[in-house]
């Protein structure tokens, strides 16, 4: 942590005093808040969706997680289910709203939720992850930054669905069973694949798979699947077709590639997602622990884009919530004592 502050928790807007922030109900938020509430810090919990659990809905096969889980919906309702019980208990307060800011003063935080209110507590454990890298449209433009080494040409007319819809490229990670033979691209080869392939390991299936050099190191755990053809290329250009989806690639080395298939996934990656205010993105865009202002704590997907695992995201939230409950509630300046 950065920027020296050693007054107490203060009491703004007659939010009750010593409560801690968590932004974000994923894997490390609801970690956090569980953490805080083990060690008597009265939280409240900030998520801008219905239920909590985060990208942990999307992920169809666990395999590295203690506990026996098998998948990701399945954790998911288990910590909901922690939530309630500290919600129940008065330990735990959850609000439904998005953050917009999070702002540290000396002596407090705040959080600025999209409906207006503003919250205020001794710290804020912000761990809003990260959003998918949406795929460009048939004009070049994404909501958001789309990837570099992708573009997306206006469809072949006619079509025989009509006009191309806004998000005309599903998600990978959103995508259920696929029939037996079917033949897909696949836009990204970002771990959602390995997920995917692991979660429906009988379907007969072929993906291709292009990828720019920067994703190469994310293929060892599906290059051995001969259901996957991985194909590092330089730039690709897709077109929507009447009988799917065609990308023109060009190769590292500078050679053509075309392929083509009956349907189009998209897996492009994900990119951080930090609220505005006193949170301080490193180039990558991620929020590094140890650069952030003091009252501010980051975890998950959120700190780095190494390491985006549920487990480590999980212990990411309860670090980020010791050190805030050793930094400001067990006694000022007090660090974590084992």
């Amino acid at each position: 942590m950065v920027d020296e502050d050693t007054t107490a928790p203060g009491v703004v807007d007659g939010t009750p005093p010593g409560r801690l922030l968590v932004v974000g109900g994923g894997p490390a938020g609801t970690a956090a808040a569980l953490m805080a509430a083990s060690v008597g810090v009265p939280v409240t919990l900030v998520e801008a969706e219905e239920r909590t659990g985060g990208t942990l809905w999307h992920i169809t096969a666990l395999e590295n997680v203690p506990g026996g889980w098998t998948s990701g919906p399945q954790l998911a309702r288990a910590t909901q289910a922690d939530l309630d019980r500290l919600e129940g208990e008065g330990r735990c307060v959850r609000v439904r709203d998005r953050a917009v800011g999070v702002v540290a003063h000396p002596g407090h935080a705040e959080v600025a939720l999209a409906t207006g209110p503003v919250l205020t507590g001794g710290a804020v454990v912000v761990a809003t992850g990260v959003r998918p890298v949406p795929v460009p449209g048939p004009d070049g433009h994404a909501p958001g930054e789309g990837p570099g080494w992708l573009t997306v040409e206006q469809p072949e007319a006619p079509l025989p669905a009509g006009p191309v819809p806004a998000a005309p490229v599903p998600a990978l990670r959103d995508t259920g069973p696929l029939p037996d033979g079917a033949h897909a691209l696949v836009l990204g080869a970002d771990r959602p694949l390995g997920t995917w392939l692991r979660a429906h390991p009988g379907a007969a299936v072929t993906l291709d798979v292009l990828h720019p050099a920067s994703e190469t190191c994310k293929t060892a755990e599906v290059a051995g699947d001969p259901r996957v053809r991985l194909h590092e290329v330089a730039a690709a250009t897709l077109t929507h077709t009447a009988d799917g989806a065609r990308a023109a690639a060009r190769r590292p080395d500078g050679t053509a590639l075309t392929l083509a298939a009956p349907r189009v996934l998209a897996n492009l990656g994900a990119r951080p997602a930090p609220p505005a205010g006193s949170l301080r993105p490193g180039p990558d865009g991620h929020c590094p622990p140890a650069s952030q202002p003091r009252r501010l704590f980051t975890a998950g997907d959120l700190r780095a884009a190494g390491h985006q695992r549920v487990v480590t995201a999980q212990g990411s939230g309860a670090e980020a919530a010791l050190s805030a409950y050793y930094t400001y509630w067990a006694g000022r300046g007090r660090r974590a004592c084992g």
